[in-house]
């Protein structure tokens, strides 16, 4: 675990706040909270670049793709 020291607006650390002792706050939810925005906001970045990535490809060449990837995984998690 590692400690990060951040900076927010007054108006978001008391909505942040707020909605979490809406919902019954206990100590460490709001590290909890910080890390799991954090995380969907990576994914969802990561997503956006990915389909950016694919954009120009034929939707035929893309679903090929796809169905490769999957067969692939499934064979890698059949033999481990």
């Amino acid at each position: 675990m590692v400690r990060w020291t951040v900076s927010v607006s007054r108006e978001t650390d008391i909505a942040v706040r707020g909605f979490l002792a809406q919902h019954g706050m206990k100590k460490g939810d709001l590290s909890h909270f910080i890390e799991e925005a954090v995380r969907w906001r990576v994914f969802d970045r990561t997503m956006a670049e990915a389909r950016s990535g694919f954009a120009d490809m034929e939707p035929d060449a893309l679903e090929d793709l796809i169905g490769e990837a999957v067969t692939a995984t499934l064979a890698t998690d059949k033999s481990s």
